[in-house]
């Protein structure tokens, strides 16, 4: 492909060699350098690929793309073009060497600290309802047609996501949905497209941490971001950030939430609990008028499920689909249930951090169990903070914790449990630890009694254990059938 062809869209400068040049493949991974291939040199947070530019060169790169100066290109017929920011300039290029794949699909982006993942999901099972083939990238996992792959990253590097466009196009897919993380904004791996929808659910302080937002300020002017590069934005009404994140917008805004200045809104919202089922029914008005059921709890569902329809609504999917949907689509390890006995209910949950705990169990807590059992442990090689604040949420609003294990990674178990007892020690909230947490299913499960709600958090869609360095499978769901089948008396 021309080169030239490949710079369309961003500013450069050629500091030496030819612009008329052709370029065989665009590497980013020093590891995939070939022949005649353009590489672009990306900063990371641990490695600076501006640092094996002279290697790129001496293994036959023929272009290099760079942010600031390198040394050792000793062959001056070697184009070196210089950009302001290679990542920036990665996603344009990525866009133009896979044919610009993202203008042939409709391309649903969806940001905020929480819902990404379940209304992912609701809208591609909604619009796969509909007769359209929909394509998902995302947290869990990338689907193309029947192919899943399991994701790296909430949303990929520009050059996979480009990638994955063109196989969806390839594979003949109508859209995409994917999750649009503050990272991936800040990083600029959605450049090079402009999204036909894009969308805002929330926004609570989280990622604030070294390697990820600096500040609450730089979180929120990230999630922004999306709206200067959408055609569409479709947001929140109700979130108290929506109108900083939607300041300086380039798109259409439409709004939705329960609020009276909603114009797509859910009202009458009423809880429902049977033997089988937490969910809720809500009736949908404004821009359309129907009643709708969601077979999971809490406010936030009918959220998740109201974005869906604000979204599906363009494709003009028709009620009975949207309602069909609405009543049958999962998300693994989001209040997924397992169903094990009528006597009480078992959630899986991938709630991790004490925001996402305090508003699950907040949430479980309005359907009124006659105990509200939560397990959960925490990451290891990360902040304490989060660990002393899980466990003060789940001694306030818990019944009873069960302390166990989570991703150790380099830590030793029992340290990570000392943190979340000293949490759980300035309540008064009844707990036990049991450091294996195969045992601590276990224990949960045979204890379990009439009307309990027992939730298991953190680990969610995930099915390993980090320890060591090493990921042992473990799937929650596994664990659970496994001591059914056993009868739970060989633990």
């Amino acid at each position: 492909m021309r080169l030239l062809d490949l710079l369309e869209g961003i500013s450069w400068e050629c500091l030496q060699g030819s612009t008329d040049a052709d370029v065989a493949a665009v590497v980013y991974d020093s590891r995939k350098i070939a022949r005649g291939c353009l590489f672009i040199c990306i900063e990371g947070v641990k490695f600076d690929g501006h640092a094996f530019a002279a290697e790129a060169a001496r293994k036959g790169a023929s272009v290099l793309v760079v942010s600031k100066p390198v040394d050792g290109i000793e062959d001056k017929d070697i184009t070196v073009i210089k950009v302001e920011d290679t990542r920036y300039a990665m996603a344009f290029i990525s866009a133009a060497w896979f044919g610009h794949p993202a203008r042939k699909l409709k391309v649903i982006g969806i940001t905020g600290t929480k819902g990404k993942t379940t209304t992912t999901y609701l809208v591609k099972s909604i619009l796969e309802n509909a007769g359209l083939k929909v394509g998902l990238v995302g947290t869990i996992e990338t689907i193309i047609g029947d192919v899943h792959t399991h994701a790296e990253n909430t949303t990929p590097e520009s050059y996979i996501l480009q990638e994955d466009f063109a196989k969806m196009v390839e594979a003949g897919l109508d859209a995409v949905v994917m999750e649009v993380s503050s990272q991936a904004l800040k990083l600029h791996r959605t450049q090079g497209f402009v999204f036909d929808y894009g969308i805002f659910t929330n926004l609570e302080p989280d990622h604030i941490a070294p390697g990820e937002h600096e500040s609450f300020e730089e979180y929120l002017e990230c999630k922004g971001r999306l709206f200067r590069q959408c055609r569409i934005g479709i947001v929140n009404g109700d979130d108290i950030h929506v109108g900083s994140i939607v300041e300086g917008h380039t798109c259409e805004l439409e709004t939705y939430g329960t609020g009276k200045d909603a114009m797509l809104r859910a009202e009458s919202l009423e809880l429902v609990h049977t033997p089988g089922e937490l969910g809720v029914n809500f009736h949908v008005a404004g821009l359309m008028e129907f009643d709708a059921h969601v077979p999971a709890p809490g406010r936030f569902s009918v959220y998740n499920a109201l974005c869906a329809i604000a979204i599906c609504r363009h494709f003009q999917v028709g009620i009975e689909d949207i309602q069909s949907a609405l009543r049958t689509a999962k998300v693994k390890g989001r209040i997924e249930r397992v169903k094990i006995s009528d006597r009480f209910t078992l959630l899986i949950d991938y709630a991790h951090n004490a925001m996402a705990l305090e508003s699950l169990l907040s949430t479980l807590r309005e359907y009124e169990p006659k105990r509200l059992v939560c397990l959960f442990g925490c990451g290891g090689n990360r902040s304490k903070q989060r660990r002393y604040e899980m466990g003060e949420v789940s001694g306030r609003l818990a019944d009873f914790t069960i302390i166990t294990s989570d991703n150790p990674r380099f830590e030793e178990p029992q340290d990570i449990i000392e943190d979340i007892k000293a949490g759980i020690g300035k309540t008064d909230g009844k707990f036990v630890e049991i450091c294996d947490r195969r045992e601590a299913i276990a224990y949960a499960i045979s204890h379990a009694g009439e009307g309990d709600l027992i939730v298991l958090a953190g680990k969610g869609h995930e099915d390993y254990q980090e320890i060591k360095g090493v990921k042992y499978p473990m799937d929650e769901r596994v664990i659970i059938q496994e001591l059914l089948e056993n009868g739970l008396e060989h633990i």
